[in-house]
């Protein structure tokens, strides 16, 4: 049995006040660092033998806290990527539903539908992170390893791990430096616990 520990970035200056972020290289806020921290002394006492984060500096920068505390590096993994908004990147999404409101009104109703204007779909960003997860259980069989990504990667990994389909994106919650836990053993995932921040009630 393989343990995957799936780990949100804390929250930036984005997340805060919403603004389509993607592949935009958006930093933590204090508040950030101090879930990250938070999450580090949650995790300090785990077995977890490898420690993997996207590439963007938001969830290695969530990372570093855990990977001091465990003595591990932080390796990079490009499928965790967060998804391609292309050019809804930056903008609220009031900004853009008066741009696009067709577009938009799509990706609030039927997700697993929309592709944001030049950028990435569902589907495109669950292949890559569903290929970057097998990847990573495949190298540490029968141990824990903890996976840094952002709420669009995690929620369609979820949904994958789950068997469901896009469409679910939006009952998927996954709020800034959570932690979701779940096993793999023989060709099967099995869920222990979903967006838990407990870790964060110090803060």
């Amino acid at each position: 049995m393989t343990r995957i520990v799936l780990v949100r970035h804390g929250q930036t200056e984005w997340n805060r006040i919403e603004r389509f972020r993607g592949q935009l290289d958006v930093p933590l806020n204090d508040a950030g660092r101090a879930q990250a921290r938070a999450l580090a002394r949650k995790l300090a006492t785990w077995p977890i033998t490898a420690l993997y984060a996207g590439p963007l500096g938001r969830t290695r920068e969530t990372a570093r806290p855990l990977a001091e505390a465990l003595n591990l590096p932080v390796q990079i993994l490009d499928g965790l990527l967060d998804i391609n908004y292309g050019q809804w990147a930056g903008h609220t999404p009031e900004e853009v539903a008066q741009a696009e409101p067709e577009a938009h009104a799509l990706w609030r109703a039927a997700p697993h539908l929309a592709r944001p204007t030049g950028g990435e779909t569902l589907q495109d960003v669950r292949e890559r992170a569903v290929a970057a997860l097998q990847g990573a259980i495949a190298a540490h069989p029968g141990q824990t390893i903890a996976l840094v990504g952002h709420q669009v990667v995690n929620k369609v990994l979820l949904c994958a791990v789950l068997g469901l389909d896009n469409s679910h994106f939006w009952r998927i919650r996954q709020d800034n430096a959570c932690l979701n836990v779940f096993e793999y053993r023989e060709g099967v995932f099995e869920i222990v616990t979903l967006n838990d921040t407990c870790h964060l009630a110090t803060i």
